[in-house]
């Protein structure tokens, strides 16, 4: 062992007490705001009621429930994963629901490491995790009582699994059929040639709309056929707290109902962000691409569904890119969507307010276009494994990786 060697084991013993107070404080001042402002946590209670939806045998599309009405929007199969909530009190629910995602957060965190091709210890899991919590969309996750910890998850978790490995792509479907926007990572998939693992995840989404079928024949039909397209039932795109590009449009035009002028646009984006993510020499930077176009181009990507805000600052960090890094994480730390008039008054928003309304969306675009400035200087990864094999063993790769 060498004295190096020992240092670095030295250090880490030394951190890891410090980095867990910093999360216990972290996750205490967070239970204590909870518990100050009595968080109702409203999508948890609606995943409640879909779960008792099932179990009883009641219309799944046809309740509304909490102060805002909510209904259920997600396929049939997420319905059926939300049954075992049934038999838990509201206040024990809750209770579980914010241990899940600080569990699921420490998650994201490491899977983040090991995409960005780095080995995380427990010091800087606890760090990171302490921190990430009062990212506004991973906080708004926790106020929620959200899934999209979960989701993105089995995302990352599929995507950083070693090459070749068996049922690769299936974690992915399986996302697709809970909440749809993780489908965009199957034709990335195949545009990036693995063509097995983007038919193991078709397989899979395909698998989840069955068992919905079979479970809740009625419910499906209704869904597939008529809810999905029902973009109105998810809630008003033009609110700030939409921050795809459909928001960003509605926002700047003042008109609620977009049409054509977000639709085109948000094709085209799709289409140049899949073909960036294609392109990417690394398979962060893909995987990157590709979730955060999903999110912008989606009719509804609300605040709480950027989460993809930690493998991207993740990336940064591991590959020197720490101004940017803390840029963003500022950006997505600062709220600024919050501080703009509200309740109605998103339609006509001064020019300079534009910008504090729709700071996800257009970073995004940011991204995007600094990507695609780049590609002339760009060198495509001959050899696709070898990326994929940096992200699954956690190594650290050097150089520009952009």
């Amino acid at each position: 062992m060498t004295e190096r060697t020992v240092a670095l084991r030295s250090r880490a013993a030394h951190a890891a007490p410090a980095a867990l107070v910093l999360l216990a404080l972290s996750l205490t001042a967070l239970a204590a705001l909870f518990a100050a402002l009595d968080a109702a946590m409203p999508d948890a209670v609606v995943y409640r009621a879909e779960g008792a939806a099932v179990v009883h045998g009641r219309d799944l599309y046809g309740f509304t429930i909490t102060e805002g009405r909510l209904p259920a929007t997600y396929p049939p199969f997420a319905a059926l994963l939300f049954v075992p909530t049934v038999w838990l009190p509201v206040p024990v629910l809750k209770a579980v629901f914010c241990a899940g995602n600080a569990f699921l957060l420490a998650w994201l965190v490491h899977l983040s490491a090991r995409l960005a091709g780095r080995r995380a210890g427990l010091p800087l899991v606890c760090a990171a995790t302490a921190l990430a919590v009062w990212l506004e969309p991973v906080f708004q996750t926790f106020v929620y009582g959200q899934i999209n910890l979960a989701v993105t998850c089995l995302v990352l978790g599929d995507l950083t699994r070693p090459p070749g490995a068996r049922g690769r792509g299936a974690l992915i479907g399986v996302a697709a059929g809970i909440k749809l926007t993780p489908g965009l990572f199957i034709p990335y998939l195949l545009l990036r040639g693995r063509v097995r693992e983007a038919a193991t995840a078709t397989a899979a989404f395909a698998a989840t709309a069955a068992v919905g079928a079979l479970a809740l024949p009625a419910a499906s039909v209704g869904y597939w056929t008529r809810h999905l397209f029902d973009t109105g039932r998810v809630g008003k795109p033009w609110i700030t707290a939409n921050q795809s590009l459909q928001g960003l449009v509605a926002r700047v035009l003042g008109e609620p109902s977009p049409g054509l002028a977000w639709v085109l646009p948000a094709v085209a984006v799709g289409a140049t962000g899949l073909w960036l993510a294609a392109r990417a020499p690394r398979e962060r930077w893909g995987v990157l691409l590709t979730g955060l176009t999903a999110l912008l181009v989606s009719p509804i990507s609300w605040s709480h569904h950027w989460v993809w805000c930690v493998p991207l600052i993740a990336v940064l960090l591991a590959e020197g890119h720490r101004l940017w890094a803390a840029l963003t994480a500022v950006l997505f730390t600062t709220r600024t969507m919050w501080l703009v008039p509200r309740k109605g008054l998103e339609l006509h928003l001064d020019w300079w307010q534009q910008p504090l309304a729709s700071p996800y969306a257009l970073l995004t675009c940011a991204v995007l276009a600094s990507v695609l400035l780049r590609q002339e200087n760009v060198r495509v990864v001959e050899d696709p494994q070898h990326d994929q094999q940096q992200a699954a063993s956690g190594h650290h790769v050097l150089g520009d990786d952009l």
